[in-house]
Order: C-alpha cells, then sequence, then structure tokens
C-alpha cells in the first residue's frame, strides 16, 4: 500500500503499488511525494517516470480511507499533484489500463502523458454526487477542448486512450503490446532535457461559443438530471476554465467541490456506493470459501421470467438448457428470447455476430433427464407453492449431486421447497427482478440449510451476471416484496379515502421512484398481486387490504399485457392513460364503504408510501432477514425504482431524522387501519437513542 522507488538509467521510476486499482491513500501519497523529492535530489536522475503496479495506473482516491482523517492528511492530493507540476525534471505519467478520478488529475498534473491503448480514462466523481476536487475541471479542458471535457466531466463516462491519442491529453499512445516501463523511460529520456516544462495549467481553453455550449449543457442536465445537483455544479466549475484565471478557477472548484460533499444528494450516492460494495460481504461465508463450478445451468419454465433469467447465463457465456411443459410453450419462449435479442441488434446493442454466439448456447426440451448434468438449475414456474414444490421433487430425482437448486420465487417458502428435496444443502433462492435481463438486483435467499458454499457460489454467479447480489433470509416476501407489500397497501388505502392512482404515482414520481405503485402494478400484472391477497385471505385473514386491486382484476383490467390495469393503455404504446372506468370504480367502492373522500396532499402520499418501507425494513433488520440497513437500500435502489439521490428507504429515513419519522408513524398509527402502522421496535430503539440505521 505505498509506492516504489527505482532508477533506470537516468530515469527514476515511481510505481504505486496499492492494490487492486493502485488508490492514492495516505502511505502511497507519501511514498510517492518522497520518491519525487528523492528523485529531485540524485544528481543522476534527470527525469520522473510516474506508473502503478498490477491492473491500474490509479483508480483515484482510495475509497478505503474515505470519510476518515487520512483522506485529507498530508501529503494530499493537491500537494502530490503540486510535487509533480512543480518538478525542476520533467514528470512523466505512464499510464494503463485505468487511470480515473484523481489518478487522471495526478496525469494532467505531469508535465508529459504517454499511455497504451485500451486504458479507460475517466473523471466519474459525478457520480458520486461530486465534481473532480483536484484540478480535474480546470486542466482536462485546456488538453481535450471545452466540448469534449464537459461531456467526460458531467457523465463520468470512461474513453478509451487510443481515442484520445491525437489530443494534447497524450504525447504518446504506444503500440499494443509494448512495455510501458521501458517505453515510457525512453520518451523520458529524449524529452528530458528540453525546457521550459510543459504545464498544463499554462494552457488556455478557447471557444468561439463557449457560452451557448455551456447553456445546452446546463438545459440537458436540468432534463436529464433532476435531483442531483453535481452535473450542474460541474458545468459551472468547467466554464470557469474558460472564464477565469487558473488559479481563481482552482478556488472556485474547490469551493463547488466542498458544497457538493456536504449534499444530502452526494452523501446518499457515496452511502450506496458503500453499500454496494459490502452487499456482498456475508460475516459466516470467508472470502476464501470454495466455489462449486458453474459453466452450464438449466431454466425450467420459458415464461417472461424463465427468458429473462436464460438470458442472463447466456450474456456470460454460460450454457443453458431451457424446460417447459409443451412444445409450443417452449417454441413461443424460445421465440420470445430471439425477439429480445434482435431488438437488441436492432438497437445497436449487440453485434450480429455475438447474437448467433449466444443463441448458440440456448437449447430447448420437454424432459427433466435433460437437464441432469448442469451446475445450477433455476426453477421459474408459476407462483404456487404446490406446482414449485413438485418441480423441485422432478429435479432432486435427476439432478446430478453437487448441483444448485435455486428458485426464482418472489414470495414463497425457500425452506418449503428444499424440504421435499433429499439435498436441502444444495438449494436457495435466486430471485431476479422483473425484467430479468435488465434489471440489477438479484435477491440471494439463503434457507436453513443452504450449504456455505453454495451461497458463496451465488454471490460469484452474481457478479459474472453483472447483478447486485443482496442476501435474505427465509420469510414471506424476503426483502423487497415483503417490504412492497405494506407501500402497496398504502396505496390502496390512499384510493380508499379520496386519491386517485394517476396522483399517488406522480406524486411519488415527484419525489424520485421511476414508477409509481399504480404503474409497477401495471406492469408486472395485476393477477400477481391477486394470488398473493389471495393467499393471504388464508394464511392472514385478519391482514386488511383495499378491495380496489380486486374489483380492477375482476373487470378483467390485469395490466400492460391486456391493455388495461390502473391505467388504459394503447396498441403499441405503454403510456399510462388515466382511465375515467378506474376513477368511476374507485370512487363508487368508497361511497359503497360509506369513506367521505377527502383531498389528500402530495406530501401525504409520499410519507405513507415511504415509511411504510422504512417501518417494515426496520422489522426486517432487527429479525436478522437483512443482514443491515445499508442492504435494503440496495434492494430498493436496484431492484424497486428508489431514487438514487436519497439512498434508499433507510437511508433515506435517516436524512429525515428518525424522531420525526417515528412521530408521523405514530400519527398514522392513531387513524384509519392504524393497525398497519404499529412502530417497529428497533425504530423506537433508535430514535430513543439518538442513532440512525446507517450507525
Amino acid at each position: 500500500m505505498t509506492a516504489e522507488y527505482q532508477v533506470h538509467g537516468a530515469v527514476a521510476v515511481i510505481t504505486l503499488n496499492n492494490p487492486p486499482v493502485n488508490g492514492m491513500g495516505l502511505a502511497t501519497r507519501t511514498a510517492a511525494v518522497a520518491g519525487i523529492e528523492r528523485a529531485l535530489a540524485d544528481d543522476a536522475v534527470r527525469a520522473i517516470v510516474i506508473t502503478g503496479a498490477g491492473k491500474a495506473f490509479s483508480g483515484g482516491a482510495d475509497i478505503r480511507e474515505f470519510n476518515s482523517p487520512k483522506a485529507l492528511a498530508e501529503p494530499s492530493l493537491h500537494t502530490f499533484i503540486a510535487t509533480a507540476e512543480s518538478s525542476t525534471k520533467p514528470v512523466v505519467a505512464a499510464i494503463h489500463t485505468i487511470c480515473m478520478g484523481g489518478g487522471l488529475e495526478l496525469s494532467l498534473g505531469c508535465h508529459y502523458r504517454v499511455a497504451l491503448p485500451g486504458a479507460k480514462i475517466a473523471l466519474p466523481e459525478v457520480k458520486l454526487g461530486l465534481l473532480p476536487g483536484a484540478g480535474g475541471t480546470q486542466r482536462l479542458p485546456r488538453v481535450l477542448g471545452l466540448e469534449q471535457a464537459l461531456s467526460m466531466i458531467v457523465t463520468g463516462e470512461p474513453v478509451l486512450s487510443e481515442k484520445l491519442a491525437d489530443t494534447p491529453l497524450f504525447d504518446r499512445v504506444f503500440e499494443p503490446g509494448a512495455d510501458l516501463v521501458a517505453s515510457a523511460v525512453a520518451f523520458a529520456e529524449g524529452i528530458a532535457d528540453l525546457r521550459p516544462l510543459p504545464k498544463v495549467r499554462d494552457r488556455s481553453v478557447d471557444h468561439p461559443h463557449a457560452e451557448a455550449v455551456l447553456h445546452y449543457a446546463r438545459e440537458q442536465a436540468r432534463a436529464r438530471a433532476r435531483g442531483y445537483p453535481a452535473p450542474l455544479e460541474c458545468i459551472a466549475t468547467v466554464g470557469a476554465s474558460v472564464t477565469m484565471p487558473f488559479d481563481d478557477g482552482m478556488k472556485f472548484e474547490r469551493e463547488r467541490f466542498m458544497h457538493l460533499i456536504q449534499s444530502t444528494e452526494s452523501k446518499a450516492l457515496r452511502h450506496a456506493f458503500f453499500a454496494e460494495r459490502v452487499a456482498g460481504k456475508v460475516p459466516d461465508v470467508p472470502a476464501d470459501t470454495p466455489l462449486r463450478a458453474m459453466t452450464s445451468a438449466a431454466v425450467v419454465g420459458a415464461g417472461m421470467m424463465g427468458v429473462g433469467i436464460t438470458m442472463n447465463f447466456l450474456n456470460a457465456g454460460i450454457p443453458v438448457v431451457v424446460l417447459e411443459t409443451s412444445q409450443p410453450a417452449l417454441d413461443k419462449g424460445l421465440a420470445s428470447l430471439r425477439k429480445l435479442y434482435d431488438n437488441a441488434v436492432a438497437k445497436g446493442k449487440l453485434k450480429p455476430e455475438q447474437l448467433q454466439q449466444r443463441l448458440a448456447l440456448v437449447s430447448g426440451t420437454l424432459a427433466y433427464a435433460d437437464l441432469a448434468q448442469a451446475d445450477i438449475v433455476v426453477e421459474a414456474v408459476f407462483e404456487n407453492l404446490a406446482v414449485k414444490q413438485a418441480v423441485f421433487r422432478e429435479l432432486d430425482a435427476v439432478m446430478k449431486p453437487g448441483a444448485i437448486l435455486a428458485t426464482n420465487t418472489s414470495t414463497l417458502d425457500v425452506d418449503a421447497l428444499a424440504a421435499v428435496t433429499t439435498r436441502p444443502q444444495d438449494v436457495l433462492g435466486l430471485h431476479f427482478f422483473s425484467p430479468a435481463h435488465v434489471m440489477k438486483l438479484l435477491e440471494i435467499v439463503r434457507g436453513e440449510h443452504t450449504a456455505t458454499d453454495v451461497l458463496a457460489t451465488a454471490l460469484a454467479l452474481s457478479k459474472k451476471l453483472r447483478k447486485t447480489g443482496v442476501v435474505a433470509r427465509v420469510c414471506d416476501g424476503f426483502i423487497g416484496n415483503r417490504m412492497i407489500e405494506q407501500y402497496s397497501r398504502q396505496a390502496g388505502f390512499l384510493l380508499e379515502e379520496g386519491a386517485l392512482p394517476a396522483q399517488v404515482d406522480a406524486a411519488i414520481e415527484r419525489f424520485g421512484f421511476a414508477m409509481g405503485p399504480f404503474r409497477m402494478a401495471d406492469l408486472a400484472g395485476n393477477d400477481i398481486g391477486l394470488a398473493i391477497r389471495q393467499r393471504r385471505a388464508v394464511e392472514q385473514p385478519d391482514l386488511a387490504y383495499s378491495k380496489t386491486a380486486n374489483l380492477l382484476c375482476a373487470m378483467g383490467r390485469l395490466g400492460q399485457k391486456t391493455g388495461a390495469g390502473w391505467y388504459d393503455y394503447r396498441a403499441g404504446d405503454r403510456t399510462p392513460y388515466p382511465s375515467s372506468e378506474v376513477d368511476a370504480m374507485v370512487n363508487a367502492y368508497s361511497a359503497q364503504m360509506g369513506l367521505v373522500r377527502r383531498a389528500i396532499s402530495d406530501d401525504e402520499i409520499v410519507e405513507r408510501l415511504v415509511y411504510a418501507l422504512v417501518n417494515e425494513g426496520a422489522r426486517i433488520v432487527e429479525e436478522g432477514i437483512a443482514l443491515r440497513a445499508s442492504d435494503i437500500d440496495m434492494v430498493y435502489l436496484t431492484g424497486y425504482g428508489f431514487p438514487p439521490y436519497r439512498g434508499g428507504p433507510m437511508f433515506y429515513a435517516d436524512t429525515v431524522g428518525l424522531p420525526r419519522v417515528l412521530a408521523a408513524i405514530e400519527r398514522y398509527a392513531a387513524g384509519r387501519h392504524g393497525e398497519a402502522w404499529t412502530p417497529a421496535p428497533l425504530l423506537v430503539t433508535l430514535a430513543a437513542e439518538g442513532r440512525n440505521f446507517t450507525s
């Protein structure tokens, strides 16, 4: 976790060595600055090369030091960059693989930059609600020009080094396969005696229509990044590179950086950043747990979910056998798979040769015996316990020893499925979210008997499938759907009391949700919720629901798939149009219940929906269904469209203040259907002790 110093002839080579991406932590900064000072004191050294060990030049700041005194301790990143820039001997940044954030800012402070092709160049700070705070907004426009620098800084997206080869960012991009250190040393020897030393800060940013470019960027940011202040602040600081002298621009950048780092939005995005990294860590599953083989897969069911799950495996290069009960059902499923891939090709997201490669990995069957050699099988049939148990009996009979048996159930008891097999240690839940080939979340449900290596393999598989894996214990609905049921119950009660579907959806969407509860129900299919409520009526007959959703299904309005649900839909158009028929049904039901409808504010709608999530989430943490509150936030950020700039329901409750959240819940507990608002004991305790979910 430091920096190494070597001398190659007349060139000192300082190698950042802080795995995995050479984050510039305090020890690394200290050693690197000492290396520059050592080279300056050595008369035999004529030039300095800074590079990175392993698989990165540098990914920027060391995330392990975020929010700690080490992050700002001297030598700071600013000091490190200033030391390189003020060196009286030329400093060459030798870039490979990854050069992002503070790593790119360091290279911009060097006199020269050379690179291998294929290096990813980026300033991704905007994705954490920040802006580059070590000169990136002032130096990058000076080498790339206003428009390209603006694009990179506002989007945070990486650009390959070879695409920047003809810009002043790089003095040379070497041929593929070149020895970077040897090539950089040779380059440094060639420029060692050139003076004056070039400094990016001395360049100017010239653009004939700078204000028009900045104005357009602001308009785009307001339209595309509602709720996110960082893109607009990025534009303002990049604009300063045009209108201010370099030192003034640096002061402005620092001022805006400090403003953003204190913002709730940045704190929320940084919370999500760390929450995603900790989600895959399970205390009793060591990092070195041996994994089971994962070279082939099977999927039972070729409906919408089965097809989406199949695509995930195919996209990861894993062959899949798909099982259906009839040839027409199998043919329909495989045709849907082909159509999804054809659409991806038509949109330029997939090359035709990639389509052929993926389709070559899938086969269909009507016989369980054809699944026998798969390393993992995922059941994705109708959400009915008896049906799923029958499938697991069949799988238990044919699957090879050591195969993982997974269910995609969204609410049912994974242990009840494991119990019908002779290998409960091999059974777990892999709850994909619809559409399964798009949604990032994978809820990994750990059964009572699930083996440690099975859980470790599932976590590794989530990464291979490019999913965010979050571990849950067994309960009805696990994490996500157990909470969303309370959210949906409140949405139904709001209809009874005076709201209409469009108002509820609009209010929560203005809060930042990607989709309101009624639009979401129409997308998933209203019959799914009906099946859950019918099961609840048997298992928990005292649990109250609004009958409006049942009446909707009785009208045949099952959602987008039938062209009508809570909203009307037109052929080939997924736009939800408010339905006068549904509004009339809702009003009639209120009258039938003897309820006097009232005006309900958007604030009340948001409070009731979000606090219902928070209260149930607190129970889930207390019961150990979720390992930590941040896991709940990851579930909602990656699977339910919760606004990222609010950090997830539990983090959002922390920002509001738990005493205030509890007071609102107690107020609703005194009202209609107050039994739905019994405060979670953990919430009561944390509020009383002045603590929060994050702590």
